[in-house]
């Protein structure tokens, strides 16, 4: 038996699961202490309830993805407006570092994963969706491109993206804690800290509402959302005559990062980030719950060894890097090394899981404020338009 739903039915399945989640997470610590997403365990639930049915031939879901395209490009596009290059400017040079070494290892984790493709006689468009797509951009961006290379012919991409993201949020908060840890004791950071000069950062660009919601600006936010789309369409329809493959939201979160960046060098319009914040997180939830209760997990059967393999290598390598470079990079000091806790976390799944990583280190050792200043700044708001940059790119020199 075929069960569809139309779009009006999949957006409130979608929001039931969504309430669901929200329950499971508050109620299992597991899912709390690894910052497992609502949509995440709501719709894994579902497509796995869906998986059973199918396989004992009870029936089978089909969905109606419009909202679902919808809900994916309206967040998008308020990633867009979270790209400020005045606001980058004012962070400090640390900001920069960091942002570069992120950048880095979003084309260290491609490179890996791909590579590996080869060496398991794998396509390497498969490669991407077990590279930067999940594990720097977590299951927002692995729920965007998953369909775009399933286009290019890779069955079960998506869901592999999707699986691959769940695994990098387990690993990244279980690996961050004992580095962060292991790096303080072993250079004596705790003496040092106590003699180190306090850095004071401070942002000079401030959001306009001033952390307080104003009915109102959500009329202009949600009107700004939808004019950086429709400016979104024209500019997606430029870089199609190009003849590269672009992700349907590309030129929305370009308008959306235009519209910012022109109010904030000409103060000619005001731009509520707080309410498109909002805006777009509600849409990220709604999106991950559709595009996650629609998963065709036995598409993954064939998949399994070889996509696990690849992900303990990630694993492996963000250890490393966060080791290495990360703290080297970022001083040495204290703050560094609760840096490189913070960056497993978000490098390979999320930035909340980042910060509940440096937490922990901090609860045990003492604050890090220069950390806890950098890596929301470079998470939050500047990762995810770099790395779908990157992985466009990339997309298209393998195509």
């Amino acid at each position: 038996m075929i069960i569809q739903l139309d779009m009006v039915q999949s957006i409130s399945l979608a929001v039931i699961l969504l309430l669901l989640g929200e329950f499971l997470v508050k109620k299992i610590n597991f899912l709390s202490k690894y910052c497992i997403p609502a949509p995440v365990v709501g719709g894994l639930l579902f497509s796995i309830s869906a998986l059973i049915l199918k396989q004992n031939n009870i029936m089978e879901f089909v969905m109606d993805d419009t909202l679902q395209t919808l809900t994916m490009t309206i967040f998008f596009t308020s990633v867009g407006f979270s790209a400020s290059f005045e606001l980058l400017k004012n962070g400090g040079i640390k900001v920069f570092l960091f942002l570069g070494i992120t950048i880095l290892l979003v084309i260290i984790q491609n490179v890996v994963s791909i590579g590996l493709t080869y060496i398991f006689d794998l396509n390497p468009l498969l490669g991407i969706a077990i590279g930067s797509v999940p594990m720097t951009g977590g299951h927002g961006t692995a729920a965007a491109f998953g369909p775009e290379i399933v286009k290019k012919g890779i069955v079960g991409a998506d869901t592999v993206a999707i699986a691959s993201a769940t695994f990098g949020l387990v690993a990244g908060g279980i690996i961050g804690g004992p580095i962060g840890k292991q790096l303080i004791e072993n250079n004596n950071l705790l003496d040092k800290k106590s003699n180190k000069k306090t850095y004071n950062f401070e942002l000079n660009v401030v959001d306009k509402t001033n952390g307080n919601l104003i009915p109102n600006n959500f009329y202009i936010a949600t009107f700004e959302l939808l004019i950086a789309m429709g400016l979104g369409t024209i500019i997606s329809a430029l870089l199609k005559k190009t003849g590269l493959t672009f992700p349907s939201y590309i030129g929305a979160m370009l308008a959306g990062a235009l519209v910012r960046n022109i109010s904030d060098f000409t103060n000619l319009y005001d731009v509520p980030t707080t309410e498109i914040n909002i805006l777009g997180e509600i849409s990220l939830s709604l999106f991950l719950s559709m595009a996650l209760m629609s998963l065709k997990l036995w598409e993954l059967i064939s998949l399994a060894i070889p996509m696990i393999l690849i992900l303990l290598t990630q694993t492996f390598v963000m250890y490393l890097f966060a080791k290495y470079v990360t703290f080297n990079v970022m001083g040495k000091d204290y703050d560094a090394a609760v840096l490189a806790a913070g960056h497993c976390g978000f490098g390979l799944g999320a930035t909340p899981n980042g910060i509940a990583n440096m937490n922990s280190i901090v609860n045990k050792f003492g604050p890090a404020p220069i950390a806890f200043f950098i890596l929301p700044l470079v998470g939050s708001l500047f990762i995810d338009f770099f790395n779908t940059v990157i992985i466009t790119i990339t997309l298209n020199l393998l195509n």
